[in-house]
């Protein structure tokens, strides 16, 4: 008779191929995370998602309702810039980022169409405010300027404009887009908007690390490629502390006092990417879109628990 007798346990050893089975589902668990967050990446869903995080956090540091209208026209608004960069950029994306190329280049026409719905969506969500309407149709504006080409001169080709571009497009987007017909103290607003541009800079120069030998091979001029890692990341660095300066004003002037401990949680994580991401001979892989791009994820996170207090 099985079972437990005498007052002595009856005894099961583990059969081996139990670990390799759950081995094995691990394994499966971690590839699909792993072509999830390939999928997000290159469709532009992650972006746009973070994006409206982006925007979400600037209603708390407004102390304004959250306008689920407007935070759907800033993640598609991010969604249509991103997108059409990519259906423009196949050619140089078949080169460096061959996964992506082809993604875009077998959804091609679909991707077209909801690119273009998607805007048109984004300018009627915040066509009811001058001012949000403005936010959403800037970065199309400032994209058109910086491409274009006089004779042989574009901005483009300048080192460090794209990313002051990307940067003030997420910040022009982020600062008055929740604004709508509310208004704040001007000085409120100029905050905001350092806090997003000096943030959103220092994250373009770290894609920029993360591309810097393939811009090197082929004479693209940019920031870590001018500078070298070390410099870069003493620049980055340097923009990093200035929002302690930030911290100390506004503190001492009664702004977003609910939040300021989320604030000095975002300053010290830029100094850990930073520090991470910008040492020589690092392998850069998709833990950057992760970490720096996917800030504004726990950012949004405690901002709303913040909220409650």
């Amino acid at each position: 008779m099985s079972g437990i007798s005498n007052g002595q346990k009856e005894f099961s050893p583990v059969h081996p191929y139990n670990n390799i089975f759950n081995n094995f589902h691990l394994i499966k668990l971690f590839l699909l995370f792993d072509r999830v967050i390939i999928f997000l990446s290159i469709s532009s869903i992650f972006i746009a998602i973070n994006c409206l995080l982006l925007v979400y956090f600037s209603f708390f540091l407004y102390s304004i309702s959250i306008d689920l209208k407007l935070l759907l026209s800033s993640y598609l608004l991010t969604f249509t810039v991103y997108s059409l960069d990519k259906l423009s950029g196949i050619k140089e994306d078949s080169i460096c980022m061959k996964e992506r190329a082809g993604f875009i280049e077998r959804h091609k026409k679909i991707l077209t169409y909801v690119t273009i719905a998607s805007y048109i969506i984004a300018i009627y969500l915040s066509f009811s405010n001058s001012l949000a309407l403005f936010a959403v149709l800037f970065p199309q504006i400032i994209g058109i300027i910086y491409s274009i080409k006089i004779s042989d001169f574009r901005l483009k080709d300048i080192t460090g404009v794209k990313n002051i571009v990307v940067a003030l497009s997420w910040a022009v987007v982020g600062t008055f887009l929740p604004l709508g017909n509310t208004r704040r103290n001007w000085v409120q607003i100029l905050l905001i908007f350092y806090l997003f541009f000096t943030k959103l800079f220092i994250n373009t120069v770290l894609f920029d690390v993360r591309d810097i030998e393939g811009d090197s091979a082929n004479g693209v001029i940019t920031i870590p490629v001018l500078l070298g890692i070390e410099k870069t990341r003493t620049l980055l660095l340097i923009l990093n502390s200035t929002l302690i300066f930030w911290l100390v004003f506004s503190y001492l002037q009664g702004f977003f006092q609910k939040y300021l401990l989320i604030i000095i949680f975002a300053i010290f994580y830029g100094y850990w990417y930073i520090l991470h991401f910008c040492r020589e001979g690092i392998k850069i892989g998709k833990s950057l879109d992760l970490l720096v791009d996917g800030e504004w994820i726990p950012i949004a996170i405690l901002a709303l628990i913040f909220s409650r207090f």
